[in-house]
């Protein structure tokens, strides 16, 4: 019985298991099982000892298949964590080839923007086609492939037609410049409408409810005709207060240089702003420009209860101007130098838009060329002279 016991004192202190795989929870249960194996009361029975044996055998192969089980689900376990340390650096990978791709198309951008300027184009086309052309990048377009702009530019849903084809327009100068085929492009004709033409009291209303800098650049546009941009860049030497005078010299879209004569009300509007720099809008950008007007006339049309001032945008002055020009003169060639086109055909779209919703009159006489000034500064229009007396109107 000695002879088994010291074997198995063997099988215990010389596994090469326990050696090989320590673990200190299991070998403190084997010691503590030799100590029981080692009591007086179980050391006369060679069929106890040949049991304790067994019970060792299997305490052993027990520790075998634990450690067998527990190298299996450590392997699962680093694989997973080496899995989940893959993913990220997959997906860092993958963002940066991304940020590298919007890095380099967002630099032709600025090349073709560069290209346009020296090609003489005007500064708001440039910006225009390249803010179309940022939209489609952000909106996740590959500007280097015409099917995935072709893509994009149709789920715009919100797009008018008339966007989808600027930004068209856009991209076609795009693969232009850059050497991009883009076979069969989509052909968005937008319906032509007529314009909104408001009632001029409805302008004045407008006029007076938004703020000093606002409300002179409306009557501005509203007495010029001019487009926002060709006000936003009018300087200090365009404004003549003495003769009452407003020169564009800087026009957009390569049109004519114009004079307009204006009221004295427009003269003091301007004389009242701060005179900072040789800007008269110094500071003011179209953008933000455009924000505020939009804010402050919804405040007018809600407080007015009147819808339609909502519909009334800085282009919306110019082709009233236009309306009213060719309804006092029938004069279409007149309209085309107050607007400044090169084409007739961009000015005959305004002999459309004489619609009014009143056919009521002011009347006003004029016996010396002072009172008739005055009148007409005042917006009336010239009908006839009778008996050395001129007659003059104005729509209420």
């Amino acid at each position: 019985m000695k002879e088994k016991l010291n074997i198995t004192d063997q099988r215990v202190k010389g596994s090469d298991t326990v050696e090989k795989f320590p673990n200190i929870g299991v070998s403190r249960r084997n010691v503590a099982l030799q100590k029981f194996l080692d009591k007086p009361s179980f050391q006369g029975s060679e069929d106890v000892a040949s049991h304790n044996g067994t019970v060792v055998a299997k305490s052993i192969n027990n520790f075998r298949d634990y450690n067998r089980n527990r190298r299996v689900r450590v392997s699962e376990s680093e694989a997973k964590n080496l899995a989940e340390m893959q993913e990220p650096r997959n997906e860092k990978v993958a963002g940066a080839t991304t940020i590298s791709i919007s890095a380099n198309i967002k630099g032709k951008i600025v090349e073709l923007a560069w290209h346009l300027k020296k090609q003489g184009r005007q500064p708001a086309t440039i910006n225009i086609y390249s803010r179309y052309l940022t939209m489609l990048l952000e909106r996740g377009a590959n500007l280097n492939d015409p099917e995935s702009v072709k893509d994009v530019i149709s789920q715009q849903d919100q797009w008018a037609v008339s966007t989808k084809k600027q930004a068209c327009t856009a991209y076609a100068a795009y693969c232009l410049k850059h050497g991009i085929k883009w076979i069969d492009p989509p052909n968005y004709e937008p319906q032509r409408k007529l314009p909104f033409i408001p009632l001029e009291k409805e302008i004045d209303v407008l006029v007076a409810s938004c703020g000093p800098k606002t409300g002179t650049i409306l009557q501005t546009l509203k007495e010029t005709g001019a487009r926002i941009g060709e006000v936003l860049r009018l300087k200090w030497t365009d404004v003549d207060s003495e003769q009452c005078t407003i020169a564009i010299n800087d026009p957009e879209k390569n049109s004519n240089p114009r004079m307009f004569k204006v009221s004295n009300k427009l003269i003091g509007m301007l004389n009242a702003l701060p005179k900072q720099s040789d800007k008269v809008f110094n500071g003011v950008s179209r953008d933000g420009v455009a924000s505020n007007f939009r804010q402050q006339r919804i405040r007018a049309a809600v407080k007015l209860q009147n819808p339609r001032l909502k519909q009334i945008h800085f282009h919306t002055l110019r082709h009233w101007k236009a309306t009213m020009e060719y309804a006092k003169t029938k004069n279409i060639l007149h309209v085309m130098q107050t607007l400044g086109h090169k084409n007739i055909n961009n000015t005959m779209l305004y002999t459309q838009l004489i619609q009014f919703e009143s056919d009521e009159f002011h009347s006003a006489i004029a016996k010396t060329v002072d009172e008739a000034t005055s009148l007409i500064e005042a917006g009336f229009e010239y009908v006839v002279t009778q008996e050395s007396i001129m007659l003059f109107r104005k729509r209420k």
